[in-house]
């Protein structure tokens, strides 16, 4: 495996693009300040203007009023590779695919700088070094006169390091580079540019990581405060506020990997909306709560923007990692491994797909759409992605375009203007933005999961995988978009023509778009 995926000739996707200025105004003054909000585990139907019947988002739906909605946007079934497909704009079905390091590399590491140095050297040292002709997200803004910084969640993999944080093109972050650490939401410290900064009254080495399912046990560790001083979302908001305050006067890309709502559940406290919501169990309404932050939060950078009069000329692109996922499991609602709780089996995404009547999830967070965060049946790429620029983009507006999250990469470099030649998998959507002619979409996009492959065409049609069970099942989502009937009988024909379709993209085997722990994570000695 290689740090930096080379783009194969034969591959469907891969493009070599050469940005150019000319495209737009030359003048670089009027530069769009640029905010991408990643949101953790956000299930498509969390949202309001998706059809969320409990939890109120006004600032995302907001968002999607007064910009545009894609409701054919894709994204990597899981954190790592999601993460990489972002900043890189590749793919991860290729034979070379992403070098994704373990996590909980930092569980040891104090206030010590010699302990995170030998830390650091020993991922830094685990991966392939980076060719020169790689470019990375932030790196596309950094170079065009952008101040760049991100918080939350960071980076590569699921533990990275100030080397790759700065050769990325950071000129500031603050958060988590351990990705099991950020399950956790009171961190003893944080990363400030290649250093520790001590979070006061943070004390718990876990970061007050809370157990699940819920029982009394786990309530009990979760509502204990003893070390729990300070809420990292907190910290973040405060970071990015100051951010934004610090460089209004200049272009910045500020990106912004949240926690929320990634579990395992914890809040400082209840959302006021839900505390007599009978609906809903104790762990329930703490989740709840927690989409409810990330929509608050969402309101604060908005408000932000207002207070500054940066709002005409700043883009904000709001989407999400990868599928829904259940963090409020409790005997009698929701089981995991998860289970229909009218018979008692287990799902497996293939005899029997996780629905949220049938798994008992109250939110129907995954849309009414199969599947979870892991697999490629719906539920686990389909994500919501909305961008709001009253410069360009007209208020309301929806797009049917088929549009993967390693279009972004693309996309972004055209907006800043990148002038460099760089590789790709992905297609920029700019013209979309600005209601122009079309440059030419994706016939169709890929994804790898826990499952095998999927590929999805503009046109509708889907084929994905089952490797365990050497099966292909064939959908037109357009009618089917639960992905309950499988038409792989009915047209063999469409079948044989995906099938060769994914082969080609997978260059030459499948099992490159099979993601599994054991063999694809890069182990740390």
């Amino acid at each position: 495996m290689k740090y930096f995926l080379k783009a194969n000739k034969l591959v469907l996707f891969t493009l070599l693009l050469l940005c150019s200025a000319c495209s737009k105004d030359s003048n670089k003054s009027d530069q769009p300040n640029i905010i991408l909000i990643y949101a953790d585990d956000l299930g498509i139907g969390l949202l309001g203007h998706e059809g969320q019947k409990i939890i109120k988002t006004p600032h995302i739906d907001k968002l999607a009023q007064e910009g545009i909605r894609f409701q054919n946007a894709y994204s990597n079934m899981f954190c790592a590779p999601a993460r990489a497909s972002l900043l890189t704009g590749l793919h991860d079905c290729h034979q070379n695919s992403f070098q994704i390091t373990q996590g909980n590399a930092y569980q040891k590491v104090d206030l010590n700088p010699s302990a995170l140095k030998k830390v650091e050297g020993r991922i830094d040292s685990a991966l392939s070094p980076i060719p020169k002709e790689q470019f990375f997200l932030g790196e596309l803004a950094q170079s065009e006169g952008y101040k760049t910084a991100q918080f939350g969640k960071l980076e590569w993999g699921f533990s990275s390091t100030d080397k790759q944080m700065k050769r990325h093109g950071w000129d500031y972050y603050l958060g988590y580079l351990d990705h099991v650490r950020a399950h956790g939401f009171y961190p003893p410290f944080l990363f400030e540019n290649g250093e520790l900064k001590k979070i006061n009254g943070n004390t718990l080495a876990n970061c007050g990581k809370s157990g699940e399912p819920e029982t009394a046990e786990t309530f009990k560790e979760r509502w204990n405060m003893e070390g729990k001083a300070t809420y990292a979302p907190n910290i973040f908001m405060e970071g990015i506020l100051n951010f934004i305050d610090d460089h209004k006067d200049q272009p910045f890309f500020l990106y912004f990997p949240t926690q929320l709502p990634h579990g395992p559940v914890s809040i400082p406290k209840i959302h006021p909306d839900f505390v007599n919501d009978n609906r809903l169990s104790q762990i329930e309404k703490e989740y709840a709560s927690m989409v409810k932050l990330l929509d608050d939060n969402v309101g604060q950078i908005q408000q932000k923007l207002e207070a500054l009069n940066l709002t005409e000329n700043t883009i904000i692109i709001f989407t999400a990692d990868n599928g829904h996922e259940i963090y409020y499991s409790q005997k009698g609602r929701v089981h995991k491994p998860y289970m229909n709780m009218e018979t008692g089996a287990r799902f497996d995404n293939y005899q029997s797909k996780f629905y949220s009547e049938l798994g008992g999830d109250v939110f129907n967070g995954n849309g009414g759409r199969a599947g979870l965060k892991r697999s490629n049946l719906q539920g686990g790429i389909n994500v919501p992605l909305i961008i709001k620029w009253p410069q360009k983009i007209k208020k309301g507006s929806i797009s049917k375009r088929l549009v993967a999250n390693y279009d972004i990469f693309s996309t972004i470099a055209e907006i800043t203007q990148f002038s460099k030649p760089y590789q790709t998998d992905g297609r920029s959507f700019y013209n979309e933005l600005i209601n122009q002619p079309n440059a030419e979409a994706h016939e169709s996009i890929v994804y790898a999961s826990f499952d095998g492959p999927t590929l999805i065409t503009q046109d509708g049609w889907k084929i994905r995988t089952y490797l365990q069970k050497d099966a292909f099942e064939l959908y037109y989502l357009p009618d089917d978009f639960r992905e309950a009937n499988d038409l792989s009988a009915k047209y063999p024909d469409k079948l044989a023509e995906l099938k060769k379709d994914l082969l080609q993209t997978c260059e030459g085997e499948f099992r490159n778009g099979l993601f599994s722990p054991r063999t694809d994570l890069i182990r740390l000695q």
